[in-house]
């Protein structure tokens, strides 16, 4: 399905009611740091594998030569250009995406594969990020919102909801839980988000404004009237993991004001959840720290 033209960031276009306070908060994050030469838009139409020039932003990288007495340090030394270039999933992108999602679900034992064939598959809705011209195909990042019960008789959907169910250890939340991924799964969006740490922050907005975009015109441009609607969320579940300080929940909590007690992987994910209408959080042992514990936060927004 072709995409729809680019637009302005300035157009009027209808964005999703959850998207707006989020898209606004990161942009004022960044907006000081983004010179005006690099304000992105959305991705440019046409074939995935020929989408090229679509939101790119340069990174200019220092790195520091802390040891410049060796002369190989020297001679790599200095500033690295990198451009970023939005892209349509396809097949080719299946291994890149798996290494991003690969602890998705912490160390469970489900499906991954069969959830990444859904992201890949679904074209329309759904963004990768790459360096342009990279022969590598490397990826930093992808974006894609699921209909949790278009996909529901899918082993990776129920899979992940079973998951959820049982890690949600909270009774107030559960009963909510359950309804969410049910009887309501049909209007619920799974917003599946992931990158590497360093990707430049001014490629976010622009990421998730494409998000927005592409999930308005899926809802006017799919060829069947039940495809349409399966892009009319009323609400969204973010899975995103964070560090939680061990004594965040003790009475003494931290013992100095400079320790957080949170800390968000993505800092996107903290105006998340300060716009969700709850959440809930579980142990996370694919990897350890020492002051922190790992953890993941699901989250509902509508």
């Amino acid at each position: 399905m072709p995409r729809r033209p680019t637009r302005g960031r300035g157009s009027m276009i209808a964005r999703p009611l959850t998207f707006a306070p989020f898209s606004r908060s990161l942009a004022h994050l960044h907006s000081t740091h983004m010179p005006k030469h690099q304000m992105l838009g959305s991705k440019v139409p046409g074939s995935p594998s020929n989408n090229k020039g679509g939101a790119v932003v340069k990174k200019i990288l220092k790195e520091k030569n802390e040891q410049s007495e060796s002369s190989e340090e020297e001679e790599f030394g200095g500033d690295v250009q990198a451009d970023f270039a939005f892209f349509d999933p396809k097949p080719d992108d299946f291994h890149g995406v798996k290494i991003l999602l690969h602890s998705y679900l912490d160390n469970t034992e489900w499906d991954l594969s069969g959830f990444v064939d859904l992201i890949l598959e679904q074209t329309t809705v759904g963004t990768v990020v790459k360096i342009e011209d990279d022969e590598d195909n490397g990826l930093f990042s992808v974006v894609s919102a699921l209909n949790l019960g278009r996909y529901k008789d899918h082993k990776c959907i129920a899979e992940l909801k079973e998951f959820l169910l049982k890690h949600c250890l909270e009774k107030n939340i559960k009963g909510d839980l359950r309804v969410l991924l049910g009887e309501q799964a049909h209007n619920v969006g799974l917003l599946v988000s992931r990158r590497v740490v360093n990707l430049p922050p001014q490629l976010l907005p622009p990421l998730y404004d494409a998000l927005c975009d592409e999930i308005s015109w899926a809802t006017e441009d799919e060829p069947t009237e039940e495809l349409r609607n399966s892009f009319r969320f009323n609400s969204y579940v973010l899975v995103s993991k964070i560090y939680k300080h061990k004594n965040a929940d003790k009475k003494n909590r931290l013992s100095s004001d400079s320790e957080e007690a949170i800390i968000y992987v993505n800092p996107e994910d903290e105006i998340f959840h300060k716009l969700s209408l709850w959440s809930f959080n579980f142990p996370f042992h694919a990897e350890q720290v020492t002051a922190h514990e790992v953890s993941s936060n699901c989250a509902y927004l509508e």
